[in-house]
């Protein structure tokens, strides 16, 4: 007899982590083994890429770094972040602005997790599925914005602060991914003036999670270029090492924000958090020496965006319907009449390959996997050319064209039965 667990059932893994698994279980190795395909993965390569810079290979710890870190980060990195935003993007963020976290997706969850009763989150239907898991296990409250073919996966920055039906104890906080994951939808230039402009206002805010600010021809969005007035606005914006900086494994994140947020997610991470591991936050410090990253950045647009345009190529002549964006290093597709995306993926199964489904980034879905719900991206799927060396393209294609094949004809065959 087992006794009753005492911590909570409704804690599923991420849509994408469920995919690895259901992959494991299929074809007896984990994704990112020799001879597996990964277009599910969202990580980029880790070594170097034509015509950018070398990857630190050590750091020096010193008796200091095996002490305590401090709640809200190791100076050196905070000044480095901030150097970092105000070299490149004309900001004049100050160290208090930034605040270190384990990774990128701890911050956004500490966002959401403080963020008071009368705030609203929106969120655009299609987005990375993590933001689903958080937005249920912080309890936050959000409202779904329409992303659909008839308006392009991009609607207006309006939508996310359309006020119908609402009173004026209710303030607004989208949540936004830019560039885009999974499309790619990349808001930049007026219309990221403009989203930051309304988020400064009165009652409004921002969290614009900006992993993939490099992948991009500008080589750098970020609505921090267009902030007025920081510490007196709720404009939260996320980065990390782990896309650009081509480091996901030291696992560096950071949000920058009004002192007085700093001040409250220090206050928490004094007692939940306790810091941020010294070496990791070094090696970050080395990741952002300007003229290393300056080199980064015209490498990772020029590699990325050489990937997404030939993909793109290659996945419309199959027949698929290419939704991208011009941004970040995934292609978000649709599948012919008669294929849906759990079909595609359980044949890729047996090739070693898996796609991410576009369920899983169905932020309307439920979390608790009512078999009644049908999501209207049930023959969408993201594909992720980011961990993909330029070498791999033609059997990435080839064996992607044999498995929709395959599909084709099984849904022909289901017709006429």
């Amino acid at each position: 007899m087992h006794r009753a667990s005492f911590l909570s059932d409704h804690c599923p893994p991420m849509g994408i982590y469920e995919t690895l698994y259901a992959f494991r279980d299929t074809f007896g190795q984990f994704m990112g083994s020799p001879g597996t395909h990964p277009w599910s993965q969202g990580f980029p390569l880790t070594t170097p890429l034509p015509g950018g810079p070398a990857l630190p290979s050590s750091v020096d710890v010193t008796p200091d770094d095996r002490l305590y870190p401090k709640a809200w980060g190791h100076p050196d990195l905070r000044e480095a972040i901030a150097r970092h935003y105000n070299e490149f993007h004309g900001s004049r963020i100050a160290p208090e602005n930034v605040m270190v976290f384990a990774g990128g997706r701890p911050g956004i969850y500490t966002v959401l997790a403080f963020l008071k009763k009368h705030v609203e989150a929106r969120i655009g239907n299609v987005e990375w599925p993590a933001y689903l898991d958080i937005l249920t296990q912080t309890q936050t409250s959000w409202r779904v914005v329409p992303f659909t073919k008839q308006n392009g996966f991009h609607p207006p920055n309006s939508a996310y602060f359309d006020r119908t039906g609402l009173n004026a104890k209710t303030h607004l906080m989208p949540v936004i991914s830019n560039p885009s994951n999974p499309t790619g939808h990349t808001r930049s230039g007026a219309e990221l003036a403009e989203l930051i402009a309304m988020a400064e206002q009165p009652g409004n805010g921002i969290l614009l999670d900006e992993a993939y600010e490099m992948f991009h021809a500008s080589q750098g969005v970020s609505g921090i270029r267009y902030v007025k007035n920081l510490d007196d606005s709720n404009v939260f914006l996320a980065g990390a090492c782990t896309k650009g900086l081509q480091s996901p494994g030291i696992r560096i994140g950071w949000i920058v924000a009004s002192r007085k947020n700093i001040e409250t997610m220090s206050n928490y991470s004094s007692f939940g958090m306790g810091g941020v591991s010294h070496p990791s936050q070094k090696y970050a410090v080395k990741l952002l020496e300007p003229q290393r990253v300056a080199q980064a950045r015209a490498a990772v647009a020029a590699h990325y965006g050489r990937q997404r345009e030939r993909y793109g190529e290659a996945f419309a002549k199959m027949g698929l319907g290419v939704h991208t964006g011009d941004g970040g290093f995934y292609h978000w597709l649709e599948l012919p009449d008669g294929v849906d995306a759990d079909t595609l993926n359980r044949r890729l199964f047996r090739h070693g390959a898996a796609i991410l489904k576009g369920f899983d980034c169905d932020m309307a879905r439920p979390h608790d996997k009512d078999p009644g719900y049908r999501s209207p991206y049930a023959s969408w799927f993201r594909f992720s050319f980011g961990p993909l060396p330029p070498e791999s393209f033609a059997a990435d294609v080839a064996l992607l064209q044999k498995v929709l094949d395959e599909c084709r004809a099984d849904a022909r065959t289901a017709g006429r039965g």
